[in-house]
């Protein structure tokens, strides 16, 4: 597939345009990454209300009723509950691997068996998270490029 950038000026919006011969599940998926990239998530560190680039978040944690989202060089609150955050990124490439984390698909570098049953994705940022044996029929048939 041919990709073309071109520079706009500050004046003018950005959009993307995309020229396809029929409109497949990989197009789909690729027009929805691009609607989702400057998506903002409220978070917050301490008192201080910050907003997020959904794009930035390597994965998000629960923990003792808390839920926290990790970038490349901060960790951040964000005030829902887990599954009110799978519900409502997961078509935005985000995928619960286990009972307290969800990981952002487009950070993963790669992913190998680990102890019973469940796989270890290794994210670009080098950390590691465990996908758990519930989850890894689910990421496999992903990893497939199978609809879910």
């Amino acid at each position: 597939m041919k990709v073309l950038l071109k520079r706009i000026d500050r004046q003018e919006e950005e959009h993307a345009v995309i020229c396809c011969y029929e409109v497949n599940d990989d197009i789909k998926s690729i027009a929805k990454y691009i609607k989702t990239t400057g998506e903002l998530l409220c978070a917050y560190v301490q008192d201080e209300i910050k907003h997020i680039a959904l794009n930035d978040i390597y994965y998000v944690e629960a923990v003792d009723d808390k839920v926290f989202a990790y970038t490349k060089n901060s960790v951040y609150e964000i005030k829902c509950r887990l599954y009110e955050f799978v519900e409502q990124y997961e078509k935005r490439r985000f995928f619960r691997c286990s009972k307290s984390y969800v990981i952002n698909l487009m950070k993963i570098e790669r992913i190998q068996p680990y102890m019973n049953g469940r796989l270890s994705a290794r994210l670009t940022n080098n950390e590691e998270i465990v996908i758990s044996r519930q989850y890894v029929p689910l990421m496999k048939k992903m990893l497939q490029g199978e609809k879910i």
